[in-house]
């Protein structure tokens, strides 16, 4: 990837109640190119002060839609979600029976989800364990997790390194599910799209994995119509990577 921030922002801007873009913040820098504002601003500083004061909290936003049309339909068990923002899909995971390792760059962001966590009482916040770290160079525990999961997460480092770190977490017989930015056609003008360098097809994930290790379920390229500022509609297009390590 030719985006390299100073720290790795775990997701960017991943709280919108409307599911737009995470990267739309870059278009409202003025005076600045797009790509500047990225390698510039895009660290743990820039996330804290954004989380702290800048950026408002959505504690009912809803989880991401892939997360919940691909794991429904599996037992609870351990979780661990990758660059968690606010909270979101790890409170909808634990809210749902799962134990979940929740893990981003920001503290600020980690306060505003255990809020929303204990707002939903003790039965979800228990169980929650949220983890300050940042994804460049944390390494989760090597096949302890029943269920790994990142949506739209660009560490400093190339993104390869970062899916072989989240399948290695997973146990024998579990599940990776990652959710990134699909390469779209360009639009200039477009102040919702990703920044650069931020795209990942789901068979670049795919090829990070062990083909005999791994049985690839779902690796697509998808779209969704969502709202955005002001009530405009937009088109986000993904990349959706789920697959199962064989027991």
């Amino acid at each position: 990837m030719r985006w390299r921030p100073t720290a790795t922002p775990s997701r960017p801007d991943p709280e919108h109640a409307s599911g737009e873009s995470p990267w739309a913040v870059v278009a409202t820098a003025p005076n600045h190119r797009r790509e500047s504002v990225v390698s510039e601003q895009f660290d743990r500083a820039y996330w804290e002060d954004r989380y702290r004061g800048h950026h408002p909290s959505h504690p009912h936003r809803e989880p991401n839609p892939y997360l919940v049309a691909e794991t429904t339909d599996l037992a609870p068990g351990t979780a661990l979600e990758a660059g968690c923002g606010e909270g979101a899909e790890a409170i909808w995971l634990a809210s749902r029976g799962w134990r979940v390792t929740a893990v981003d760059i920001a503290a600020a962001a980690l306060d505003r989800a255990r809020e929303h966590a204990r707002n939903l009482g003790a039965d979800v916040a228990d169980r929650v364990e949220w983890v300050r770290a940042d994804l460049t160079g944390w390494v989760p525990a090597e096949e302890h997790f029943d269920l790994v999961c990142a949506h739209y997460v660009h560490p400093a480092t190339p993104g390869e390194t970062l899916f072989i770190r989240l399948a290695a977490a997973v146990v024998p017989g579990g599940t990776l599910l990652v959710v990134g930015h699909a390469p779209a056609p360009a639009r200039p003008d477009d102040p919702h799209a990703p920044a650069p360098g931020s795209h990942v097809t789901a068979g670049q994930v795919a090829a990070s994995l062990d083909p005999t290790r791994w049985d690839v379920v779902v690796a697509e390229a998808r779209t969704r119509t969502v709202t955005g500022p002001g009530g405009h509609e937009m088109t986000l297009h993904d990349a959706v990577l789920r697959a199962r390590k064989r027991r």
